[in-house]
């Protein structure tokens, strides 16, 4: 007869890939950033709304346990983003992983939503109630179990339950991957959790994945780079451009500098880490053309979400970034740096997805990978997690 679930204690050490655990009063909330590092992005309309939004988004956040458990609960409280105006993104799915294996999917229910109206900049936000995901019949027998928090809504952490006892899965000295970048790291537009091209490249390359990637909101942040120089890793990589880009903050006479700071102050926590620099992946909207990004308007009436760039191409030579701009700087950086880094290398984004991959598997939104694109970058990027 197996037994009803009971209650597991939500444990740091069951928790992989945040960098900090909230207690608040209805339960454990993941983030990816310490309290110090968001208090110093302005939390309000912009980018720090942007950034705040995105890092108790958790993406790569994973509960991790050894268990002969085969019914294993979870009662979550998800809060979902909603723009008037806009169509709503699909729901989070949580992925279940057996000893490595895709198991089971499932999504939250209940919740809380907040709406935005970028007419007017209010938010309303309306309360909901937790939601329990179960998955049933498991394998039998100990074995090791991940459930992957979805990389596009924040889940508040109710209650854990499973109906045999549960430890932390020891780690074994196994590698810690930390990655930062983009909206396209953080996982935009892949279809689950475990899917998303960083999730996808850790798992095949047998590591531990820390996904420090911020919708909108990878912008060369001071604190960003103290957040990596403090962490401990044993590879790390940076995703740069498209949010400089895309957001129209930065000029050439400003990017070269701060891409050696960045790195300067991440090597000053890790002078001998694997250290990757990647640039933009390929984006037609981007390559030539500057920022700002916005939303398609004519797409936003036929009820798409695309983007479109509004910069003009011409003022490239006044020092407005593009992706081409910037993949060129990144390239002579990191070759300069490389005379006396001997662990820094750099990967072309256009290797990972090029025009030729854009061909075959074009970004829907004019801006994110699809699903189908985030395997295919994983698959890619996982040999370098291997080779440093």
């Amino acid at each position: 007869m197996t037994s009803a679930p009971v209650g597991v204690p939500i444990a740091d050490e069951l928790v992989l890939g945040a960098l900090e655990l909230e207690r608040t009063e209805r339960g454990v909330l993941p983030h990816r950033l310490p309290a110090w590092a968001r208090a110093q992005c302005f939390d309000g309309q912009g980018e720090g709304a942007q950034l705040a939004q995105a890092e108790v988004q958790p993406a790569g956040v994973r509960l991790a346990l050894r268990t002969s458990a085969t019914r294993i609960e979870l009662d979550v409280l998800r809060t979902r983003k909603m723009i008037r105006g806009v169509p709503p993104r699909p729901d989070g799915v949580y992925d279940l992983l057996v000893d490595g294996e895709l198991t089971a999917q499932a999504t939250a229910t209940g919740g809380d939503v907040i709406t935005v109206d970028m007419t007017t900049g209010e938010t309303h936000v309306e309360r909901g109630a937790p939601g329990t995901l179960a998955f049933a019949g498991l394998p039998a027998g100990v074995k090791d179990v991940e459930l992957w928090l979805p990389h596009n809504e924040q889940a508040e952490l109710v209650e854990l339950r499973a109906d045999a006892p549960a430890r932390p899965v020891p780690r074994d000295g196994r590698r810690v991957w930390l990655h930062h970048g983009s909206s396209i790291s953080q996982g935009s537009n892949a279809a689950s959790a475990s899917s998303t091209w960083a999730a996808l490249a850790a798992i095949s390359g047998g590591v531990d994945l820390v996904n420090l990637g911020y919708s909108g909101a990878m912008m060369l942040d001071p604190f960003a780079a103290r957040v990596m120089r403090d962490t401990p890793a044993d590879v790390m990589s940076v995703e740069i451009g498209i949010n400089l880009v895309n957001a129209d903050v930065m000029r050439t006479r400003a990017f070269t500098p701060a891409v050696h700071g960045f790195l300067d102050t991440v090597r000053d926590g890790h002078p001998e880490t694997p250290l990757v620099v990647v640039s933009p992946l390929y984006c037609p909207i981007h390559e030539d053309t500057p920022g700002p990004g916005t939303f398609d308007i004519d797409a936003l009436r036929e009820g798409r979400i695309r983007f479109a760039a509004t910069g003009d191409p011409d003022d490239v030579k006044a020092g407005r970034l593009t992706l081409t701009v910037v993949r060129d700087a990144l390239r002579r950086i990191v070759e300069q740096r490389a005379a006396h880094d001997r662990n820094l290398f750099y990967v072309d984004g256009l290797d990972l997805y090029g025009p030729g991959d854009h061909d075959e598997l074009p970004l829907a939104d004019a801006l994110h990978p699809d699903d189908a694109a985030h395997h295919r970058i994983g698959q890619r990027f996982a040999k370098h997690l291997v080779t440093g």
